[in-house]
C-alpha cells in the first residue's frame, strides 16, 4: 500500500524539501502553494524523479499539484477531494506577517487578523476537511510551529501568538483524536526566504539547510512516536 501525503507551502523551503524526501521514498503527494508557476516547477521536478525510477520500494509516486490559497474554503475543499486516502497532512504553509517585524504596541490589527487566518484558521480548516480520510488510515498530522510560540522575542509577538495558538489546537486535537498521531514541530531556524525576510539574508544563510530538517521530519513520520511537541533543533 502506497502512502499519501498532503503538504501545504510545498513550493519552497521545508515544504519543498519534505516533498522531495517523501517522493524519493515512494509516497504519493498532493502539494499546494499560492504561486502556480513555482508549484508547477516543483511538480515537474518530482514527476521527473519518479519517472527516472528513483523512488523507493514503496512504489511509484504520483504527484498532484493544486495551486491556491489555503485561506480559501473552496481551495481547502479541492485539496480534501484530491486526497480521499490520506496518511499524512503537513500544515506547513504560513506567513511571517508585517515586516520589518513590529513591536506589539504598533502592530496593525487588520494585518494581525490576516496572519491569524493564514497561520491558525487555515490549518484548522484543512484538518477538519481531511479528518475523515486521516481517521480511515490512522494517519498523522504535522503542524509546523516555531520557538516564537514559547519565547518572548521582541518583534515576534504577532507571528509567535499565531504559532502558540496552532500549538494549542494541535495539543487538543491529539487528545480528541487518539487514533491519529499529531505532532506540532518546531523545525528551528532554516535558510529560507521567510527567515531572510525577518532577520536578513546574511544571517539566514547561516541557518540550517531545509533538506536536513526535512530528513529529520521524515524520520519522525517513519518512527511514529506518541503525539506531542517535537523540536528538530
Amino acid at each position: 500500500m502506497t502512502n499519501t501525503a498532503l503538504i501545504t507551502g510545498a513550493s519552497r523551503g521545508l515544504g519543498l524539501a519534505l516533498a522531495r524526501s517523501l517522493a524519493g521514498a515512494g509516497w504519493n503527494l498532493v502539494i499546494t502553494a499560492r504561486g502556480r508557476d513555482d508549484l508547477d516547477r516543483v511538480a515537474a521536478e518530482l514527476d521527473a524523479t519518479t519517472t527516472a525510477g528513483t523512488v523507493g520500494p514503496a512504489g511509484t509516486a504520483a504527484v498532484t499539484a493544486l495551486a491556491g490559497d489555503v485561506t480559501d474554503p473552496a481551495h481547502v475543499e479541492r485539496l480534501s477531494l484530491a486526497a480521499p486516502e490520506l496518511d499524512l497532512l503537513v500544515n506547513n504553509a504560513g506567513d511571517l506577517g508585517v515586516t520589518p517585524l513590529p513591536r506589539l504596541a504598533g502592530y496593525p490589527l487588520e494585518a494581525f487578523k490576516v496572519l491569524l487566518e493564514t497561520n491558525v484558521t487555515a490549518p484548522l480548516a484543512l484538518t477538519q476537511a481531511t479528518l475523515p480520510a486521516l481517521r480511515a488510515r490512522r494517519g498523522a498530522v504535522v503542524n509546523i510551529t516555531s520557538d516564537a510560540a514559547t519565547g518572548a522575542y521582541e518583534g515576534w509577538g504577532g507571528y509567535g501568538a499565531t504559532k502558540a495558538a496552532l500549538e494549542q489546537l494541535s495539543n487538543v486535537l491529539a487528545s480528541e483524536e487518539p487514533e491519529l498521531a499529531v505532532w506540532w514541530v518546531d523545525p528551528g531556524e532554516m535558510n529560507t526566504r521567510m527567515l531572510a525576510d525577518a532577520v536578513g539574508a546574511e544571517e539566514a544563510a547561516g541557518a540550517a539547510d531545509p533538506a536536513k530538517v526535512a530528513a529529520a521530519l521524515h524520520d519522525l513520520v517513519r518512527a511514529r512516536p506518541a503525539s506531542g511537541r517535537v523540536s528538530l533543533r
